[in-house]
């Protein structure tokens, strides 16, 4: 019979970069204080890295070395693990498109899970608990759009709008516009208002 720790790395070698661990996974095994001690074990023997409460990641190995696993990779598959929604904020989005000159310095990923805060090797990962509306284009150039006017705010919705018009292409600003009726007020009005024509505003 295989012991606790065995069956977890077994588990773990069958993961993709970036997946994830519960020992939630395999109280089927035994205890939760023999599950935690397990993994404990594990992450000390560098085996595993502990991320967060109760989550855990298999390093990346490479050439004899090991490094953490892709923000991208991981944000996946914490994603696909608790059916939830993440994706980036709108900082980088909208100093791409010209909405703002400052530059995010925190990983921030919107979520319709919890917030949390993922400690993976050097870097800090913010989850951040963010509600439906902000995903309902999906990981498009007008879902990101979306992400980066609510990051401006209100005071700068206007102008933000007017920009956007400018930037996406003409079926991406039909899109964002689509679901005006879905959005905060101020948003929806500065969408509208960017919708008219030059005459009319």
């Amino acid at each position: 019979m295989r012991s606790i720790p065995q069956a977890i790395l077994q588990r773990s070698q069958s993961l993709s970069e970036g997946g994830v661990l519960a020992p939630k996974e395999f109280l089927h095994l035994g205890s939760r204080a023999a599950i935690d001690q397990a993994f404990c074990r594990l992450a000390k023997a560098g085996q595993l890295m502990r991320i967060a409460r109760g989550t855990y990641v298999v390093p990346v190995r490479a050439n004899s070395r090991t490094r953490v696993p892709s923000t991208e990779s991981l944000v996946k598959s914490i994603a696909a693990q608790g059916k939830q929604c993440i994706s980036p904020d709108g900082a980088r989005t909208a100093k791409a498109m010209g909405l703002t000159r400052a530059a995010s310095t925190k990983d921030v990923y919107l979520t319709t899970g919890r917030s949390k805060r993922l400690a993976v090797g050097s870097r800090t990962i913010h989850l951040q608990h963010a509600p439906y509306w902000l995903f309902s284009l999906g990981a498009t150039p007008a879902g990101d759009a979306l992400r980066a006017m609510a990051w401006v705010g209100k005071k700068q919705a206007e102008g933000s709008a007017q920009k956007m018009r400018r930037c996406l292409a003409k079926a991406e600003w039909e899109s964002l516009s689509s679901v005006r009726a879905s959005l905060p007020s101020w948003m929806a009005a500065a969408l509208g208002k960017a919708s008219m024509p030059d005459e009319m505003r």
